[in-house]
């Protein structure tokens, strides 16, 4: 491959990597934990068990002999509630990456390999599909466990696997 059609390659490869990922940011935006949980909530201290529940936070009772006094009860996480409302966002947003850039990132390799003659365009498309994988699986990965992790990077090694000796099959029959 020349280094022109190298270069073409890449760009298109990085370019489609950039459409997929903003495409996909504009059907699902990032949450701001901002969002979530306001900065106010720290304004004020909380001296008991009921006036931090009633701020919808969480108390975590003393758990070690006071020294000194006066000996505080306890510790109110006040942004325990919002947090978990932040992370449940989080986890919903991220599987539905998964759930589109996963079979985006196999349509644009199969687009890249089958229908383009120009090397440079398919090889383009094939890394920017590539990337699409990535950026969708890296999106859910920390939320699966690890049989789920192990269960699909086994079928993409065997799919990658398969379509590399088909694809080389098929360009010798030429």
């Amino acid at each position: 491959m020349r280094v022109k059609d190298f270069a073409l390659t890449v760009a298109i490869g990085v370019l489609t990597i950039f459409v997929t990922f903003y495409g996909i940011n504009t059907v699902w935006p990032s949450n701001n934990y901002e969002d979530f949980c306001s900065y106010e909530k720290t304004a004020r201290i909380y001296e008991n068990q009921t006036q931090c529940e009633d701020a919808e936070g969480r108390w975590t009772p003393q758990q070690i002999e006071c020294i000194k006094a006066p000996c505080p009860q306890g510790y109110c996480d006040t942004y325990f509630e919002c947090s978990q409302q932040y992370e449940d966002a989080q986890t919903a947003r991220a599987r539905n990456v998964f759930l589109v850039a996963l079979p985006l990132g196999i349509l644009i390799i199969a687009l890249g390999a089958f229908a383009f003659g120009l090397e440079p365009v398919g090889a383009g498309l094939m890394l920017g599909g590539i990337g699409t994988l990535i950026y969708g699986s890296g999106a859910y990965w920390r939320y699966t466990e690890n049989w789920a992790r192990f269960l699909m990077s086994l079928v993409g090694l065997v799919i990658l696997v398969w379509a590399t000796y088909w694809f080389n099959r098929k360009g010798k029959k030429r």
